[in-house]
């Protein structure tokens, strides 16, 4: 396997820098990191990038998250292991990661429920979180980064 070409933000050093940027605005938001993880894995699988799908288990385990809670995350509905905020949270991922799948891509239900567990604040780090993933997710498809370059 090969990537189409070196990662966007090695070429565009200022992208970098703006992800992360925009990444940096959620660090005191006060939500929970093992939540932007989750995000993180879900819309990674929903876009089918498998860099990100090798690299955020990777991060999961080193901040201390569980073989069974990252196995599961595909199936969170049917699984145990997430609290409630988590379940919102995911299924606010689903929803803005899928935005063209129905009418309403963000349905009030789904809103209003992560808006239940988040404050204003957390919830918008939240969407953040979610936008900036989805953002990576393209650069890497796009280019066809490949799993596991980033750590040979």
């Amino acid at each position: 396997m090969q990537s189409r070409m070196t990662n966007i933000v090695a070429v565009l050093p200022d992208a970098m820098a703006a992800m992360q940027a925009l990444q940096g605005a959620t660090q005191k938001s006060g939500l929970p990191e093992k939540t932007a993880h989750l995000v993180h894995l879900r819309a990674s699988q929903i876009n089918g990038c498998g860099f990100c799908v090798d690299l955020h288990p990777r991060m999961m385990k080193k901040a201390g998250e569980t073989d069974r809670r990252i196995f599961s995350v595909a199936a969170w509905r049917e699984a145990p292991f997430y609290t409630d905020a988590e379940r919102a949270a995911l299924a606010l991922t689903e929803a803005l990661t899928r935005i063209a799948d129905r009418e309403e891509p963000v349905p009030d239900a789904i809103w209003n429920e992560a808006a239940r567990h988040f404050d204003e604040k957390a919830l918008a780090a939240l969407v953040v979180e979610i936008a900036a993933i989805n953002v990576w997710n393209r650069f890497n498809v796009a280019t066809r980064q490949v799993a596991g370059e980033w750590n040979p």
